[in-house]
C-alpha cells in the first residue's frame, strides 16, 4: 500500500510540477474570470476552467487569450526525490535493479515505457556513482542520475 501511495505522489507531483505560469501569468479564460482573486480556491478554479475548456492550450499556440510562451518556465518546488522519504525507496530499488519507486521515478521523468527496463539496468549498474555515500541528498542524486543518462546513448535524449 505504501508503494502505491508513493507512486501516486510521484505521478501527481510530476503532473503538478510543470512551471510557474505556463503561457504567462494571465493566460486563459480562467485567469480572466478570476482576475484580481487570490488564494488556493481562485487559482484552482482558474486552472480547472483553463484545463477543461482547452483555451489556455489554444492561447499558447495561437498567441491569444493573454498567453505568451516567450518566457522561461521555472519550477521552485522540492525535488520529487526529496519528498516523503522517496529517496530511500528509490535507492533500495536501484540497488536491486527494479521496483515500484524506481518505476514511479521513470514515469515522473517521462521515460518511454520501452526504455524503462533499460533505464533500471543502467541505474543499477551505476548505483555507486549515483549514491556515492550514505548522506547524499536528493539534489545530488538527481544530478548524478542526469550525468549517467547524459553519458548513455540511449538515455541522453531524456536529459536536457
Amino acid at each position: 500500500m505504501k508503494k502505491l501511495i508513493l507512486g501516486a505522489i510521484l505521478l501527481g507531483s510530476s503532473l503538478s510540477a510543470s512551471a510557474v505560469a505556463p503561457g504567462g501569468p494571465g493566460c486563459g479564460w480562467g485567469n480572466l474570470l478570476f482576475e484580481g482573486s487570490s488564494g488556493t480556491g481562485a487559482h484552482l478554479l482558474a486552472t480547472i476552467v483553463n484545463g477543461t475548456s482547452g483555451n489556455a492550450t489554444f492561447g499558447m499556440t495561437s498567441g491569444t487569450n493573454g498567453c505568451d510562451t516567450s518566457g522561461t518556465l521555472t519550477y521552485s518546488g522540492k525535488s520529487l526525490l526529496a519528498m516523503n522519504g522517496v529517496l530511500e525507496e528509490v535507492a533500495q530499488d536501484m540497488a536491486v535493479g527494479h521496483g515500484e519507486a524506481l518505476t514511479a521515478l521513470t514515469v515522473s521523468m517521462q521515460i518511454d515505457p520501452n526504455d524503462r527496463a533499460y533505464f533500471d539496468s543502467v541505474m543499477h549498474e551505476n548505483f555507486g556513482s549515483i549514491f556515492p555515500r550514505q548522506d547524499v541528498d536528493a539534489a545530488e542524486v538527481m544530478d548524478n542520475i542526469n550525468a549517467v543518462m547524459k553519458r548513455d546513448d540511449r538515455l541522453k535524449h531524456y536529459v536536457s
